[in-house]
């Protein structure tokens, strides 16, 4: 496989949950700052936003979201119905990685050339809890287990200030799991994100999130998230 630039580093960590509405209480009453992504009542998504750097996301998916799987490959190119599955079928947890990409048209050229297989870009619009629009783009790699590329948010929806009474600042880690043979492709797409701890793995995918601030480890909704040092400077607002 040859070289190809990278210039991806993690945008969110995303974490399938079985009930959002429930896993937002639990995130809430173990000291985060949730917002729903969209109207509360029907959301499938929903942000714990720190005012600098990668976020998490929970996310559900319908209950019979293998009708969704051939409408799915047809907008977002094969593979990617394999990958909303997978979210489910793993059970509660880390599900994938979203890579935040400024351009993505000499990004794709870079992984192509260097042997990724990527499905069709998709260009998406998110309606607001409050009514606002925003806007995105987003494309998968065909190999359902490789974290996917993002652009960012248009407007942005980074909080200026952000305070979660458990102390928590932001992601200081990401441990992923790299199953050898996707070691290469993994590289290409973000392997100078200085964020991640790459170890090998039977199966790539995100296996824990480190967090500036947050004094004990939790494990919440089948997601490890570690304690990690407490700010020492203003880095995170």
């Amino acid at each position: 496989m040859n070289t190809a630039p990278s210039s991806s580093h993690c945008s969110h960590v995303l974490l399938w949950v079985r009930d959002l509405h429930q896993a937002v209480a639990t995130f809430r009453a173990a000291g985060f700052e949730v917002t729903y992504a969209t109207a509360e009542a029907r959301a499938q998504h929903a942000h714990i936003w720190f005012a600098q750097g990668p976020i998490i996301e929970l996310l559900t998916t319908p209950r019979h979201a293998w009708l969704f799987k051939w409408p799915i490959d047809c907008l977002a190119g094969r593979g990617a119905g394999r990958r909303m599955l997978r979210w489910a079928a793993q059970g509660e947890g880390f599900c994938d990685l979203a890579l935040l990409c400024e351009d993505l048209a000499p990004r794709l050229d870079g992984l192509a050339a260097g042997g990724v297989r990527m499905g069709r870009t998709v260009n998406w619009r998110r309606t607001c809890a409050d009514g606002s629009h925003t806007r995105f783009r987003f494309v998968y790699p065909r190999h359902d287990r490789l974290p996917f590329l993002v652009t960012p948010y248009i407007p942005s929806q980074h909080p200026a200030r952000m305070v979660h009474p458990n102390g928590a600042t932001g992601l200081a880690a990401i441990h992923l799991g790299v199953h050898p043979a996707d070691r290469a492709a993994l590289d290409l797409l973000a392997a100078d994100d200085p964020l991640l701890r790459i170890q090998p793995a039977a199966h790539t995918g995100v296996q824990a999130v480190q967090i500036t601030g947050l004094a004990h480890p939790l494990n919440l909704h089948g997601a490890q998230l570690l304690g990690g040092p407490t700010d020492q400077g203003d880095c995170h607002a």
